[in-house]
């Protein structure tokens, strides 16, 4: 059970003075907050063995997060941001067994005590091109003002490869949509971040009409699924994504093509197999590691289809013979849902969301795994009866007052890590999220 300690209670008490003065102070200065409890159980499922990494029937795990994003903008087109945030708790047994996990509030590394980290610390210039002008709404790490609609804007720093790319207005957010990793970013997509989903390095926008051309530069972890960054972009990874918005019927949707490439010391399923024969031991991609490059790509859809109807897809495909490196075991994804605002049921900012993930990976991670082989979030320790990960998520988020949300979730998994010994798993989750 979650118990606030000192430093939760002094983020809070320094959150609200700080609100109150940005919100009648300088435009120079922006302060917003959030805080975000999120609890998952699921009951009984087949589990006929257990391997390192397997989900486990029985259990109930929850998180929890407060995050403080304070702005400061020294000049015109500039801004300064910084979010330090507190976390505590564990994923479903300790965020492993699913490679499309079931909590995106749920990182790499569980701890059983609160902690503070400062999640994101970058600057922001953005360079007007001319063209119309633009409301800006403040927001988290946004400050509210005009903008050309021709720009440039450049961002370096620690921030999210997310916060940027493969983005999506009905999928994207787990405080406040959909939950599931495979949901809110395309599972294949092994964007670099290190173990809590934050990298340092530098992105460049041009936003020109209805398109906009993205790219970025950043540092892998220093070992794979690591919580160590690399300094100076020895272990890297370049990310490109051209966008075109629309309007179709009247309403609004986009489309994204994105390609990645990682750069570093990556092994080979096979090679590691090789290895394996000939000393006898369990298949490791660490004992094969060397440079090379893995590269993959995704396509990102979102469209209006009503005032309050929204639909959107994804689809993902990474070189599947190598080991991914910052994010989850897919080498190709397929996912698709829907979104309705309550106001159609007279609860106007309520969300029902539903989605369909279809994950898969290549023979030789198959081949991999069977042998005993560990990935980042799988690993049964075999896999005699290989299958689809197959994922569907309902979510209906409810909101009695504006800045607050409880959301109730559901998530069926067939085949959690690819294995069709291993459950359907039934997910249920309630996600408490507020934010100023």
């Amino acid at each position: 059970m979650f118990r606030p300690s000192a430093v939760t209670i002094c983020l809070i008490a320094v959150a609200l003075p700080l609100a109150a003065h940005a919100a009648d102070g300088p435009d120079w200065l922006a302060v917003h907050g959030q805080a975000t409890f999120t609890l998952q159980g699921t009951p009984g499922f087949d589990s006929p063995y257990v391997g390192p990494n397997s989900l486990t029937p029985h259990q109930r795990k929850e998180t929890i997060d407060a995050t403080l994003y304070v702005g400061v903008r020294p000049w015109a087109g500039g801004e300064v941001w910084i979010d330090p945030e507190v976390d505590q708790g564990f994923g479903l047994s300790n965020t492993l067994g699913v490679a499309g996990f079931p909590s995106a509030e749920a990182y790499k590394v569980g701890k059983k005590h609160p902690y503070t980290r400062l999640q994101r610390a970058f600057f922001r210039q953005a360079i007007g091109l001319g063209g119309d002008t633009q409301e800006i709404e403040a927001g988290q790490n946004v400050f509210a003002g005009k903008a050309d609609a021709n720009r440039l804007v450049a961002t370096a720093g620690k921030f999210g490869v997310g916060d940027v790319f493969d983005t999506n207005r009905y999928a994207h957010d787990p405080r406040g949509d959909f939950l599931n990793w495979a949901a809110v970013d395309a599972g294949s997509f092994d964007y670099a971040a290190d173990a809590w989903g934050y990298s340092t390095g530098i992105s460049l926008e041009w936003y020109c009409g209805p398109w906009t051309l993205r790219g970025g530069l950043f540092n892998l972890s220093k070992v794979p699924n690591g919580e160590v960054l690399e300094k100076g972009f020895g272990q890297s990874q370049w990310v490109g994504e051209v966008e075109h918005r629309h309007r179709i019927g009247g309403h609004d949707g986009a489309i994204r093509f994105g390609l990645f490439r990682n750069r570093g010391l990556f092994g080979r399923f096979d090679e590691a197999l090789a290895l394996a024969q000939v000393t006898g031991d369990a298949p490791d991609t660490a004992r094969v590691r060397r440079r090379q490059s893995r590269v993959g790509g995704y396509v990102n859809l979102e469209q209006g289809l009503a005032d309050n109807v929204g639909v959107f897809a994804r689809a993902g495909l990474v070189d599947g013979q190598i080991e991914p490196y910052d994010f989850t075991d897919v080498d190709r994804t397929l996912e698709a849902g829907v979104a309705l605002d309550g106001a159609m049921w007279g609860r106007k900012g309520d969300m029902i969301g539903l989605a369909g993930i279809a994950n898969g990976i290549s023979s030789a991670h198959e081949r991999y795994l069977d042998a005993g082989g560990i990935g980042v979030l799988v690993g049964d320790g075999r896999l005699p009866h290989h299958g689809t990960e197959k994922i569907a998520e309902l979510y209906y988020s409810w909101r009695p007052w504006a800045p607050v949300a409880l959301t109730l979730d559901y998530q069926f998994v067939d085949n959690p890590g690819y294995n069709r010994d291993r459950g359907p798993a039934h997910i249920f989750g309630l996600r408490l999220h507020g934010q100023f």
